[in-house]
């Protein structure tokens, strides 16, 4: 059961890659949902190059993986793209479902500044 769920994660996030692509202009942002963390970063799919990056494993945002922090990451990450110059990115949700933590990134990322 628990490798058809991670299979099944697997086929959506390579069906969702097939069209989400980022680039220097416009880099993606790509969240990663372990069930203790929370991972995002921004990356520019041409160079293959990280941009930014922020999670929930950082020594000032420890504890548990909730939307509130999940909310914390996502305006970390938009802080950290913006002062790279970043101001538009390509949302991509790594095959899970908008909601929840996911969700919370989506939305610190846009607090802080990000559009998408």
């Amino acid at each position: 059961m628990a490798l058809q769920k991670v299979d099944a994660r697997g086929r959506r996030h390579r069906r969702v890659r097939k069209k989400v692509r980022g680039s220097a202009a416009r880099p993606r942002l790509a969240v990663f949902r372990s069930n203790r963390h929370v991972y995002a970063q921004v990356i520019d799919d041409v160079t293959g190059r990280t941009l930014a990056a922020a999670s929930t494993m950082e020594k000032d945002a420890r504890g548990p993986a909730t939307v509130s922090s999940a909310k914390d990451v996502g305006k970390r990450l938009g802080e950290r793209a913006r002062s790279a110059g970043i101001t538009t990115v390509v949302f991509d949700r790594g095959g899970f479902r908008y909601h929840g933590r996911v969700a919370g990134v989506a939305e610190g990322a846009r607090e802080a500044g990000l559009e998408f």
